[in-house]
């Protein structure tokens, strides 16, 4: 997912939560009620393909998967950086004494996210020259994958010379729409909000589906500003 640091690292205060970690893709989670973006990795998105041996696999699934194996229920203590964009919690987090981003990284589930940090880089090398995880074929690196996702041709820009994006099925009874706009903003929609029955849902590009605004929240996203 999308991360964004404010300058004011250095002067924000060193907070710590504990607690069971409910995993929310490669490198983010959530400790009761708040949500939490590893430091200094990016992990690729829940939807995104890679490729090996010439198919397509879902690596971003994988490293969902292999956050989860990492975590194994147990309790998760972290250390916050900073906070981004979206409220969360960035932070350095570790499980039985292992920091998860670092051995995301080191599993070839994630990358050194460079542009915030380069505590990763050898780890980084590490799975590379191993040909582990993603680097055993090629992957694009999920800032760029996620920047190609919000440019991909709307309807409109096409003049409809291709189908309008199908919407996928609410679950049960979450009917809370949970969109991103072409800024990446996560923006949740209640079926009374005005804009609810002309936003679509494309699980393939993130978005997703909660069952109460509480859970939106937590997750990121916020209501809509009038």
């Amino acid at each position: 997912m999308a991360l964004a640091l404010s300058a004011a690292t250095a002067c924000l205060a060193q907070e710590r939560i504990t607690g069971r970690a409910k995993i929310t893709d490669g490198d983010s989670f959530e400790i009761g009620a708040t949500h939490v973006r590893l430091f200094g990795v990016d992990a690729p998105e829940g939807q995104q393909p890679c490729t090996r041996n010439g198919a397509a696999w879902r690596c971003g699934d994988a490293a969902t998967a292999e956050l989860r194996r990492l975590v194994g229920g147990r309790d998760v203590v972290c250390t916050q950086r900073d906070v981004d964009d979206y409220g969360r919690m960035v932070a350095v987090c570790r499980s039985d004494n292992t920091d998860l981003g670092g051995a995301m990284v080191r599993a070839g589930f994630a990358l050194a996210y460079r542009h915030y940090s380069n505590d990763y880089v050898d780890e980084e090398n590490e799975a590379r020259a191993a040909r582990r995880g993603v680097w055993a074929g090629e992957i694009t690196p999920p800032w760029d994958w996620r920047r190609n996702e919000r440019r991909a041709p709307t309807p409109s820009d096409t003049q409809r010379s291709t189908p309008p994006i199908t919407q996928s099925a609410p679950s049960g009874n979450c009917r809370i729409k949970g969109n991103i706009n072409s800024d990446d903003e996560r923006i949740y929609h209640v079926p009374s909000s005005a804009s609810y029955d002309d936003t679509r849902i494309d699980e393939s590009r993130g978005e997703r589906w909660f069952c109460s605004e509480q859970e939106a929240r937590s997750a990121g996203w916020r209501a809509p500003r009038n």
